[in-house]
């Protein structure tokens, strides 16, 4: 079977889909990747997976840019006529979907979660649901990371119920993610949180609330890793982190491409995230490695944690609600906040393990094939 695998990043395929596209060439599928070209494209050729760059700006609205941006989607898709198609982010799968509707290819989306977009009653969000909905009526299957998205979908008739499939975020690798020990002791802990700087990933609230906490807690670390956000909606470029981090409460680091040893060397991970996820990929690698986590109660976040016994959970941009937590977790007792880590990893083995998202995907490609 020749499959094409379409998104907005080589990064995002190879990292959040790679133990599924590792699957799929085993089995002797012939697979395309379709995404622009970054730091991580070298890596399809090892894995033995052709490459098409495709030009495009993930966050761009201009509308000359995003008709020449379907057309260049429809025109890759026409020339390797492959026999289904996956997709991944708002752009791909819309563009995608339209494309192979022409075509007449099965097309199966994934919905890695919601953003912003579906917060207000705005032109834009009734133009992003019209796309959904003319776009989605013929995919097999529209593939989503958890039961709030899903309905939202199924609700506002942007997809049929049967179409739904409700998958366990991106999965997780747990032999590749293994639980470590908690390498801290007593209230000598090591908070991190891992994501592109984004306001909305919360990361002023977590340095606000590492302040408010440090002076109780001098023993306790704060730690933000990953990329600067400039060139994203709410982005925060590296003058903007620097003046947060400058007091010294809370250590910055840019992004690493092995994230292991840095959660590994965390206590509890943290993510104030007041976007509206999938389900993140930083906590699913989190609760496979034995970390406690603290979250929001934003769809997808809350998802991974077993409030008070893996984990605690927050009020959404509440620094105050935040710092309570973090303040609860670093008050417990050694034996409880290992006992918080045993209980993320046992989540992690029974609904993210990513071997359940690869069967879903194998069950939903040969259907969608032999049914055209």
């Amino acid at each position: 079977m020749k499959i094409l695998l379409l998104a907005n990043s080589s990064f995002k395929l190879i990292n959040f889909r790679g133990t599924l596209i590792r699957e799929l060439v085993a089995q002797g599928h012939d697979l395309i990747a379709v995404a622009p070209r970054d730091d991580y494209t070298q890596d399809f050729q090892q894995m033995g997976v052709r490459f098409v760059d495709l030009k495009m700006s993930a966050t761009g609205t201009s509308v000359p840019a995003e008709f020449a941006l379907l057309a260049r989607v429809f025109g890759i898709i026409r020339q390797h006529r492959p026999d289904a198609i996956l997709g991944y982010t708002i752009k791909p799968n819309i563009y995608g979907a339209l494309s192979a509707r022409m075509l007449g290819i099965p097309f199966l989306p994934n919905v890695t979660g919601l953003g912003s977009v579906f917060d207000n009653d705005t032109l834009l969000s009734r133009v992003v649901k019209f796309l959904y909905r003319t776009a989605f009526r013929r995919c097999p299957r529209v593939f989503l990371q958890n039961p709030e998205d899903m309905a939202t979908f199924v609700d506002n008739k942007l997809i049929a119920r049967e179409q739904a499939c409700l998958l366990p975020g991106s999965g997780v690798d747990l032999k590749a993610f293994s639980a470590t020990p908690l390498p801290g002791t007593g209230q000598s802990r090591c908070f991190t949180l891992v994501a592109r700087m984004l306001r909305e990933k919360g990361v002023i609230e977590f340095v606000e609330a590492a302040r408010a906490i440090a002076p109780d807690f001098p023993d306790a670390r704060f730690v933000l890793l990953g990329p600067y956000g400039g060139g994203k909606a709410g982005g925060l470029d590296e003058p903007e982190i620097n003046a947060l981090t400058n007091d010294g409460v809370v250590e910055y680091h840019q992004a690493v491409k092995d994230v292991r040893p840095v959660v590994a060397s965390a206590d509890c991970v943290v993510l104030p995230s007041f976007y509206r996820e999938g389900t993140p990929r930083s906590l699913l690698e989190a609760a496979a490695m034995g970390r406690p986590i603290i979250t929001t109660t934003q769809p997808g976040c809350k998802d991974v944690v077993d409030h008070g016994n893996s984990g605690f959970l927050c009020a959404p941009r509440s620094i105050e609600s935040l710092a309570d937590a973090m303040r609860n977790f670093l008050e417990l007792d050694d034996d409880e906040k290992n006992r918080m880590g045993a209980r993320s990893r046992q989540i992690a083995e029974t609904v993210f393990d990513e071997r359940i998202v690869v069967e879903i995907y194998n069950d939903a490609l040969q259907s969608a094939v032999s049914g055209r």
